[in-house]
């Protein structure tokens, strides 16, 4: 009798298609079989390609006559720790048996290439061969996927373009590496006085993500901090006839209009601060000449703002989060993640989707309602249930099917909850984490009122008794204030166990250079709003109302440089790499898959901290350079700078996409790829640059000199 065989990437997965599929057969070694099926498994990598040594032993030697190293047929071989499963695998995957494959591999570029290789080596023919392609490991999941399973011939493109992706790792990691550590290696060997030749590691990927990590540092080095000065005005609420409006003070800020004496003064730093002090004591004498001091009503706007909730979960984000909240690495919130997929509480993890497909949102009921056993959450979801608002999900934001590649955005199941125990605390902080975050597109967006405010102080009349010279003219302050009127979404995404922390929420950019003048009053005396009495007051004022300008003082504050990059900031630096491209086209194309993958971005900070080229610290999350990692961007700076730009790696992954769709063949790319190794490694021989890099080691050593 025949038999279907299913191969998952890993034992644990295979017992959830076991449980699924109701296998009850005895368990082997390394598989499971009973009537009508088999399930195997790998255990993630089984085949790997070839060191250089195996195509001619001449290889093994590092040599510059013998790059670049371009085969025309790569070779691979099982992986030595491996090697029992793998002849377990290939044997099954043979058996005459066996008439159906069922790929249970995990559902993205990464798993269609761990099962292709063991296909290719195990020699599989003239099997039936179907594609599994789940979202989570729920019993109903597992089932659809098998339902619907694919021919696995229509994953070709997918298939071609995971194996250029290794085959680009592989000539570059291999080329690179080896040219750059024999033309530079014992140069900085020599420099450090490390006494053996430093092997540089150069990558397609960690390379670029070092480079990002330097200038950032060197960005922060060269910043000199500039002293700016406000001037802020306390305004007050005077009213006979209503004692409780009067009294009720409030800061506003100066800013340069038309009108006033300093309107495009060059003694400005920016419209709302001095690049001197005595400019800013200068204005506040002028204006104490008033008598009364006092502020006109020249405008206020109310208009209502609402804040939709953000979108979904996708693993940089949570990365991010994870990163900010519970100052954990990129890593360790994969592992907790992927721990709490394969327990069927969330989705499938790797993902850079944040939204829905159609199909799953015409289900999402079943999620929402299994989140009524999560005692946090336990009301939220049978609000929603009740109030229904789930069932127009499909025509927001939160769904849509074109931002999907492979998997939808991380959720929870709804099932599962029982494993809620066997979680340790931090794990189960991270589940609260993804389920508030989905709960919340659920409800209504927050709802504000918000107040701006324009007070014009008028100079012209000057106490008499003055002697001081004076420019008549009208001296702008402004205030903004916002009041929460409907909490909405808010009121279900803040996490239990503490209120999270709203800082450092940037994508990794460089920030502005004013982010220091925290106190710009774009908010003004916001602790102010949840006071209702002076909320009814804000309501009383009307245009030409005057005020009295009870006092004026100076605030300094000083420009701050640009924010180093944090685990989580780094993630989503990475996976939104377009940010720092100009190219319109590359940009476009980076956007939502960046540099790295979802799986392996976290796996490429962990490397290069692990290689000494950058440094980690565990209890704020921030990410520098080492002198040593600084030396590596300067050789390859001086030698093959296209790796240290996102711009090189959005052309690949352009590449890769196309290949994936379609659209060009794994030929077209192979030859594009040949060409820039084979190009870059000749330039690179060309060179004579050795006593140049010696200044520039100079320079960042000066750095870490200085910190001894």
């Amino acid at each position: 009798m025949s038999k279907s065989l299913y191969i998952a990437e890993k034992p644990s997965v295979a017992q959830e298609f076991a449980n699924a599929l109701k296998a009850n057969g005895r368990r082997r070694d390394g598989y499971i079989e009973s009537d009508q099926v088999i399930i195997t498994w790998c255990v993630g990598h089984l085949v790997t390609m070839s060191y250089p040594e195996s195509y001619d032993p001449k290889f093994k030697r590092w040599s510059l006559s013998t790059l670049p190293f371009l085969p025309k047929e790569f070779k691979y071989e099982v992986i030595p720790n491996a090697e029992k499963q793998f002849k377990i695998v290939s044997s099954l995957l043979n058996r005459s048996d066996v008439d159906t494959i069922y790929v249970c591999t995990d559902s993205g570029r990464e798993g269609e290439y761990i099962y292709r290789l063991v296909a290719q080596m195990a020699g599989v023919r003239d099997k039936k061969q179907k594609r599994v392609w789940i979202d989570s490991q729920t019993e109903d999941e597992i089932l659809r996927g098998i339902r619907e399973a694919k021919d696995e011939s229509e994953y070709d493109n997918l298939s071609a373009s995971a194996y250029l992706r290794a085959k680009e790792d592989y000539l570059m990691g291999i080329n690179f590496s080896r040219l750059l550590t024999l033309r530079y290696g014992q140069h900085i060997s020599n420099y450090l006085k490390s006494g053996k030749n430093t092997v540089i590691s150069v990558g397609r990927v960690m390379t670029c993500v070092m480079g990002m990590v330097v200038r950032r540092e060197r960005e922060v080095r060269d910043f000199v901090k500039t002293p700016f000065y406000r001037v802020i005005g306390t305004f007050s609420r005077e009213d006979t006839a209503n004692p409780e409006l009067s009294g009720m003070d409030f800061d506003g800020e100066w800013r340069s209009a038309p009108g006033s004496k300093y309107f495009e003064s060059p003694f400005l730093y920016k419209e709302n601060g001095f690049k001197e002090r005595k400019y800013a004591e200068e204005l506040i004498n002028t204006l104490s000449l008033m008598d009364p001091m006092e502020g006109t009503v020249a405008s206020i706007e109310k208009k209502k703002e609402t804040k939709n909730p953000p979108l979904l979960y996708n693993l940089a984000e949570l990365q991010n989060d994870c990163s900010r909240m519970f100052k954990i690495s990129p890593d360790e919130t994969l592992k907790q993640v992927q721990e709490l997929y394969e327990k069927k509480l969330v989705t499938y993890p790797r993902t850079d989707a944040r939204v829905l497909s159609t199909a799953v949102a015409k289900e999402i009921h079943k999620n929402i309602a299994g989140l009524k056993g999560f005692e946090p959450l336990a009301e939220a979801a049978a609000e929603v249930m009740e109030k229904g608002s789930f069932k127009t999900i499909e025509k927001t934001r939160y769904v849509n099917d074109k931002q999907i590649t492979d998997h939808y955005a991380i959720i929870p199941t709804g099932q599962g909850l029982a494993a809620l125990r066997g979680l340790s605390p931090l794990g189960l902080k991270v589940y609260e984490v993804i389920a508030r975050r989905f709960i919340s597109v659920f409800y209504p967006p927050a709802v504000y009122q918000k107040y701006a405010l324009e007070l014009v102080a008028d100079t012209g009349n000057p106490a008499a008794d003055s002697a001081l010279d004076y420019v008549p003219g009208k001296e702008h302050f402004y205030a903004n204030f916002r009041v929460m009127l409907e909490a909405g979404y808010l009121k279900v995404a803040e996490v239990s166990w503490g209120k999270k922390k709203q800082q450092d929420q940037g994508n990794g950019e460089a920030s502005s250079e004013d982010n220091g003048q925290e106190e710009n009053n774009q908010e003004s005396s916001q602790n102010q709003m949840d006071n209702p009495a002076f909320v009814a007051m804000l309501g009383t004022l009307k245009k030409g109302m005057k005020l009295p300008l009870k006092k004026l003082m100076i605030k300094e504050g000083e420009t701050s440089p640009p924010k180093r990059y944090t685990s989580g900031s780094m993630i989503l630096a990475m996976e939104n790499a377009g940010q720092l491209i100009e190219d319109e086209e590359l940009r476009a194309q980076i956007k939502g898959s960046g540099i790295g993958t979802s799986a392996t971005r976290a796996e490429i900070l962990k490397k290069l901290c692990n290689i000494k080229y950058l440094s980690l610290n565990s209890k704020t999350q921030v990410i520098v350079p080492t002198l040593l990692g600084e030396m590596i961007f300067d050789v390859v700076n001086a030698s093959i700078r296209q790796l240290l730009n996102p711009e090189l790696t959005a052309s690949w992954e352009k590449g890769l996409t196309y290949v994936a769709e379609g659209s060009i063949t794994p030929d077209e790319y192979m030859q594009k790829l040949e060409n820039f190794v084979a190009g870059r490694t000749a330039g690179v021989l060309r060179l004579n640059n050795h006593y140049d890099l010696h200044g520039v080691f100079d320079a960042a050593a000066a750095n870490y000199n200085k910190q001894k």
